[in-house]
């Protein structure tokens, strides 16, 4: 959809040409169900397959932005897969799409690279939305999943405890990274604290700088690894979806 595509240009600055996605799933009616909603809206399904190993196989050579995945495949687990393709493709985005809501299979689908994870509940126009958002570089969760990963990484990770000699950010630049955690868009982080978009894009493009990280996956990442989040922020983040 217009709407959709010109909001994703506003996000990353990209031109006119549409996000490719390989779309992975085992179940043919549900693989082609995405991949029809995806290119009704806008985007260029590249390939659909329904076996992690040829997706592992093909993802380079499909030269794809985004990767709508299930988890659980016959033939490959998840997150090998996961691990498999940001091998082969790096810069890949990757938006678990599963029935599973299981604490275990998030975690084990964020720790493996993947940028988000929504659950096959989700309506055509929520998984159209994850896709745009995961391919403009955002953290994506169903509700209530992001404050679970947040919550048990924050637990792992001692309750904030950072190294002596980590790069020392601001209290606005943490302010707005662990909203960033929670998945909110640059927009909504700029209605909460009542800034502008460009200075909520320049406090991020800050502490990726200092922090010597390339991209808002990375970022997300960062935090999660030192347990930044807020019970509240995360609780308002997860109930605004």
């Amino acid at each position: 959809m217009n709407t959709a595509m010109d909001d994703l240009r506003d996000e990353d600055g990209r031109g006119g040409a549409p996000v490719r996605v390989l779309v992975v799933d085992d179940h043919p009616i549900w693989r082609d169900a995405v991949a029809r909603d995806l290119t009704e809206s806008g985007f260029e399904v590249c390939a659909s397959v329904g076996e992690g190993r040829q997706a592992v196989r093909i993802v380079a050579s499909l030269r794809c932005e985004v990767a709508v995945v299930d988890l659980h495949l016959p033939d490959l687990p998840g997150p090998e897969m996961i691990r498999g393709m940001l091998g082969s493709c790096p810069g890949l985005r990757i938006l678990v799409l599963s029935a599973s809501g299981e604490q275990q299979d998030v975690l084990d689908a964020v720790k493996a690279g993947a940028s988000g994870y929504l659950l096959k509940s989700a309506s055509s126009t929520e998984l159209v939305d994850a896709a745009r958002r995961t391919a403009a570089g955002h953290a994506v969760f169903t509700p209530g999943l992001a404050a679970m990963v947040l919550g048990e990484y924050r637990r792992l990770a001692g309750h904030g405890t950072q190294e002596p000699d980590a790069p020392r950010l601001t209290e606005r630049e943490t302010q707005v990274l662990r909203l960033v955690a929670t998945g909110l868009s640059y927009k909504q982080i700029a209605e909460r604290l009542t800034l502008s978009h460009r200075t909520v894009q320049n406090h991020v493009q800050n502490t990726l700088t200092k922090l010597q990280l390339h991209n808002r996956v990375e970022l997300v990442r960062y935090a999660l690894d030192n347990g930044l989040g807020d019970d509240e922020e995360r609780a308002d983040a997860a109930g605004n979806g």
